[in-house]
């Protein structure tokens, strides 16, 4: 087998491939590694055959979609998982082929209701039911703590004790552990009672998750993340420095528009001499009244640099094709003592 483990902060994603056929899954990868696991497959030979899912994430964003659209491959989740874009679903006991591999499912549902663990000769992937010397959390959507603890103590807990144990986080940097180091050390399985357990994940009292709202929505939905859509903008939009736009507004530059993108309170308080004022929300509304001519060189503002950079990439695609954003945003304009106009 081969076998990587690609860490990424708190999140563990996996690469297992078979030597003899080539053919390789990812487990559990995450949005910001893309170039990182095609370059580990590439530099072992492997072709990524399936891209799978332990469980819907809510602390990171799934790399399972983009990937499947890049390789034109299949995404995998539990029977259970509720996301529409799953292609290949797996029930309780069930194998998936990987050439002279195979990936056995253990349904194990807990930290949420569509977990399972996957098992690979001797090395178990267990997302975030079982973690090193803690378990999954259970007060997340669909989370259950009275399952959790069937999940472990019926299931997980019963197999081969020398299994290694590989989960979806770890945040001291330990590589893995096996289930009998687990048993004997992990602090949250002492309490094998059912009551004391559901007890004790209940008053666990865990802050939520950074992106919780929006990691939900991605990997439920395969709707795009608000870092992919200012990455795309910006693979479309180019820039000017703050440099340059002072001395364009010095030098008064009739050829260029700039275009305060912010709220109406906002722009008032203080904007670029000159600047013209459209809301992004209502850019697409009122750009043909406000801007008639698509051959303008529009420069886009706002406070910090990420809304107009989106606005600048809609006014491209509805053809102004010269517009371009701010580098840096109002706030650092204010900052570098740059004129301001008030009203």
């Amino acid at each position: 087998m081969v076998f990587e483990q690609i860490a990424s902060g708190g999140c563990r994603s996996y690469l297992i491939g078979c030597a003899d056929t080539c053919a390789a899954v990812l487990i559990d990868p995450e949005l910001s590694q893309l170039d990182r696991y095609l370059a580990l497959a590439g530099q072992h030979g492997l072709r990524i055959r399936h891209l799978i899912d332990s469980h819907t994430h809510a602390d990171h964003f799934s790399a399972t979609r983009e990937l499947a659209r890049r390789l034109d491959v299949p995404i995998v989740m539990h029977q259970s998982s509720p996301a529409p874009f799953v292609d290949m679903r797996l029930g309780d006991g069930e194998s998936l082929v990987l050439g002279k591999l195979r990936i056995q499912v253990m349904h194990t549902p807990g930290h949420t209701r569509d977990s399972m663990c996957l098992r690979v000769e001797n090395r178990l992937f267990t997302g975030d039911t079982l973690l090193i010397g803690a378990t999954g959390r259970t007060d997340l959507p669909t989370g259950d703590p009275e399952a959790l603890h069937d999940s472990l103590f019926n299931r997980l807990l019963r197999l081969d004790p020398t299994l290694e144990v590989y989960p979806a986080h770890e945040y001291k940097n330990r590589d893995h552990t096996t289930l009998a180091q687990e048993l004997e050390q992990n602090p949250r399985l002492q309490k094998r009672d059912r009551t004391e357990f559901v007890e004790m994940m209940r008053n666990l009292n865990l802050s939520m998750p950074t992106h919780l709202t929006e990691a939900l929505r991605t990997n439920l939905s395969g709707g795009k993340t608000i870092a992919q859509l200012l990455a795309e903008a910006t693979a479309v939009v180019s820039f000017m420095s703050l440099e340059e736009l002072r001395s364009r507004v010095d030098a008064h530059d009739a050829e260029l528009v700039v275009l305060d993108v912010r709220e109406r309170d906002a722009y008032a308080a203080g904007h670029v001499p000159g600047a013209r004022h459209l809301p992004r929300g209502q850019l697409e509304l009122r750009v043909n009244e406000e801007l008639p001519d698509p051959t303008l060189r529009i420069l886009t503002v706002c406070e910090f640099g990420r809304v107009s950079t989106l606005a600048a990439a809609t006014l491209r695609q509805i053809g102004f094709q010269r517009a371009i954003a701010l580098d840096g945003g109002m706030k650092a304009w204010r900052e570098a003592g740059h004129p301001l106009v008030s009203i």
